[in-house]
């Protein structure tokens, strides 16, 4: 396996690379978000372990500008920042896992190897095939969802219940499966705060030509409208 490790932290970075080089894993290395990219696209890697906390660029701002060129390699988040928002929020920009620190080195390892066995295959690196709901475009390789060629402006529960509607055009997902996937691991949210979410989502998506449609007793769908 080929690993490219953005991190900035020079103890940790010499750590990583001296741990899983003993495991069989070549790694490659960049410190600064600004050359990120270039070196991802040279190495060629077959997962990228990314910190966010980088100088020059965030490592949400690579993330995202690496979706956006068609880079498609597995990213596996590396951060001291643990929260669910911000898991939330990485996730949603085009990452594949997310592992907080400290973490346990057996199981970055097997997370890594879990990633490279997902990775596309040659000729597919453009990522998968965009999922269409009328004039939305849902771009799985960046999380992106678009109206005709602008990028919806949408909160991270936002994104995430539409994300979960939008691939299951016509059938309806239940309300606890939606609270799962917007508020995970939430325990002091009630499932009351689906519907504030559904009910901000559904007035971004008044001009769209697709209604976010409340069934009782079911769920919510999307609906191309006549």
């Amino acid at each position: 396996m080929k690993l490219l490790l953005i991190e900035d932290d020079a103890s940790m970075q010499t750590a990583l690379q001296r741990a899983l080089s003993r495991r069989g894993i070549e790694v490659a290395s960049c410190t600064d978000g600004r050359q990120a990219l270039a070196q991802w696209t040279t190495v060629q890697p077959d997962v990228v372990v990314l910190d966010l906390s980088l100088p020059g660029m965030d490592g949400l701002q690579v993330l995202e500008q690496a979706r956006r060129q068609g880079l498609a390699t597995p990213v596996l988040i590396l951060t001291a920042r643990g929260t669910v928002g911000d898991r939330i929020i990485g996730l949603n920009t085009g990452a594949d896992d997310y592992l907080p620190k400290p973490f346990d080195l057996d199981e970055l390892e097997a997370r890594l190897r879990a990633l490279s066995r997902r990775r596309p295959a040659s000729g597919t690196e453009s990522g998968p095939v965009p999922q269409f709901v009328g004039n939305l475009r849902y771009e799985k390789d960046s999380g992106a969802i678009y109206h005709r060629d602008q990028v919806l402006e949408l909160t991270p529960r936002e994104l995430a219940l539409l994300q979960t509607l939008i691939v299951k055009p016509g059938h309806a997902v239940s309300k606890e499966r939606l609270f799962e996937l917007v508020f995970p691991g939430e325990a002091d949210v009630q499932y009351e705060a689906v519907e504030v979410v559904v009910y901000r989502l559904r007035k971004k998506l008044a001009h769209t030509g697709v209604t976010l449609v409340t069934l009782r007793g079911l769920g919510y769908l999307l609906k191309v409208d006549a």
